[in-house]
C-alpha cells in the first residue's frame, strides 16, 4: 500500500517559493510577496488534491511548512515596507526642516 502512494505535486516547489520569500524579504519589497502568493497557490491546489484521496499522495508535510513559510514571508515583506516608509518620512521631514533651520531652502 505504501508503494502505490505519488508524491503530492509541486510539494517542493511551495517549500522552496516559501522560503525564498523570507529570504528575500529584507532586501527587495515587492519580489517576496509575489513569492508568497505563488506558494500560496500552488499549496491550494495541492491541498485539493489531498482532500479529494488523502491515501494516494505522500508530501503533505513539505506543503504545510512550505504555508507557513510563505506567511512568515508575507508578513516580513509587509513589515519590512512599512519600516521603509516610515523611515522615509522620518528623514525626509526632518532634512526639510534641517534645511529651514539654516536658511538653505
Amino acid at each position: 500500500m505504501e508503494q502505490n502512494k505519488q508524491k503530492l505535486p509541486n510539494s517542493t516547489a511551495t517549500l522552496v517559493l516559501g522560503m525564498l520569500s523570507m529570504v528575500f524579504c529584507w532586501g527587495y519589497l515587492i519580489l517576496p510577496i509575489i513569492l508568497s502568493i505563488i506558494s500560496l497557490s500552488i499549496s491550494k491546489k495541492a491541498i485539493a488534491l489531498v482532500k479529494e484521496d488523502p491515501e494516494r499522495y505522500f508530501g503533505y508535510s513539505n506543503i504545510k511548512t512550505g504555508r507557513i513559510c510563505a506567511y512568515i514571508g508575507i508578513s516580513l515583506s509587509i513589515i519590512w515596507i512599512l519600516y521603509c516608509l516610515v523611515a522615509a518620512f522620518i528623514y525626509g521631514t526632518s532634512a526639510f526642516n534641517f534645511g529651514f533651520a539654516f536658511g538653505n531652502l
